[in-house]
């Protein structure tokens, strides 16, 4: 992989000789282990080490990157607004929130990100990590409208990598709703990003993720988070159109009556792979976990979902459930589903199931005898496979949203 990867730590502005020196060390840690592999039971579905090789000739770290471009900013509901492009913080605006109560700034420093985890993709992104977000929404302070991040991606990243860290905390009592939209990145680049979740006591958080364009992108992205007492995470995965996005979700019950929802509608196309992977740990009482990836696979897409639910010993009384169902329309398309339970308590309610099938032929021939066109018969049974998500979402506004980037996924493959 040496061959293939030429960076330069003198392009980064490191803030002292000893972060330099710490970004050296964490880079030989990442050369010698080099990218997960499928003997890596965690990468069993998605051998990184062989589809980096085969994809890329050369891929090079570059903080140069010229953006002179007004993004056009969606119109569908009013929002707040955060700006990234290639993954830098470069300007926000909370034009509907007390200034006060919501922080965001940008995280630049090195020793301001502890990873925790020993993913090897970890050492790459602290050696290389140009910075990222730090976003904090103040204790008693629910957000009056939702957040969405603009992660906007240049047209000169061919053969580049980004790496980012973003780190996100709700006080207690807090509430918010956080859009992450992708444009740009028509490029083939590769995307490596780190993100810590803090949801502490009676807070509320709900994290959209939805991929605009279709691209030749390769991204990976690491959500490591904590729940306190009576919180609730919720996140949507709408990320079809890359050739590559893995994201796994470490998510952490720790105190009593907290709730983490993951729900997941994708449409994948010809050379694209995703992988879903979670790991839900519960670890205290009376708490719930709920979990549903729906996938639609065409041409010689590949989708991939490992879920694990980890129930401690004390966790009684927890509610965990997990299902991942894919439709399958073409004998080239692939779905891979790896459902886990490790249980230690006794009185837990625990279930996790895979499904995968082609569309029902009947249910295409009576729309057809209702004077519906093939085409169309078909687009409607994906949009009510796939709908079925977003029945979690309470805001109307956004729920219309996301039911149209549906839409226009379903019309790109």
């Amino acid at each position: 992989m040496e061959q293939i990867f030429n960076f330069d730590l003198e392009k980064i502005d490191s803030s002292s000789e000893k972060e330099l020196l710490d970004r050296k060390e964490k880079l030989k840690l990442f050369l010698d282990a080099g990218l997960p592999n499928k003997k890596d039971e965690n990468w069993k579905f998605t051998d990184l080490n062989s589809i980096i090789s085969k994809n890329f000739k050369k891929i090079v770290n570059n903080n140069d990157f010229k953006f002179d471009k007004q993004i056009k900013l969606i119109d569908d509901f009013e929002h707040n607004h955060i700006i990234l492009v290639n993954g830098s913080f470069k300007s926000s605006d909370m034009k509907f929130e007390d200034k006060e109560k919501v922080k965001i700034e940008s995280l630049n420093s090195f020793e301001n990100f502890n990873h925790q985890l020993s993913n090897n993709l970890s050492n790459l992104n602290q050696a290389l990590s140009l910075g990222g977000f730090n976003l904090e929404i103040k204790e008693n302070y629910k957000c009056k409208k939702p957040i969405i991040i603009y992660n906007y991606f240049t047209s000169n990243l061919d053969n580049k990598i980004i790496n980012n860290s973003n780190k996100i905390k709700l006080s207690q009592n807090s509430e918010l709703t956080l859009v992450e939209y992708n444009i740009g990145g028509k490029s083939k680049f590769f995307k490596n990003t780190f993100e810590k979740v803090d949801i502490q006591e009676n807070s509320v958080f709900k994290n959209i993720i939805v991929q605009k364009t279709r691209g030749d992108g390769y991204f990976y992205k690491n959500i490591f988070g904590s729940q306190g007492k009576n919180s609730s995470y919720q996140n949507f995965l709408l990320t079809s159109g890359l050739r590559l996005n893995k994201v796994e979700i470490d998510m952490n019950l720790k105190k009593e009556n907290s709730n983490c929802f993951i729900l997941s509608g994708l449409c994948l196309g010809k050379g694209e792979h995703q992988e879903i992977k979670t790991r839900i740990n519960h670890l205290a009482p009376n708490c719930k976990s709920y979990q549903k990836i729906k996938n639609v696979l065409v041409n010689d897409g590949v989708g991939v979902y490992q879920g694990k639910i980890f129930v401690k010993d004390n966790a009684q009384k927890t509610d965990a459930y997990q299902l991942s169902k894919a439709l399958i329309l073409d004998d080239l398309a692939e779905f891979n589903a790896k459902p886990e339970l490790e249980i230690y308590a006794d009185d837990v309610k625990c279930s996790h199931g895979s499904t995968s099938g082609s569309i029902d032929k009947d249910a295409i021939h009576y729309l057809m005898t209702r004077g519906i066109e093939r085409s169309k018969a078909k687009k409607l049974l994906i949009n009510g496979f796939l709908n079925e998500v977003f029945e979690h979402v309470s805001e109307k506004d956004i729920k219309t949203f996301l039911i149209k980037s549906v839409e226009e996924q379903i019309d790109g493959i």
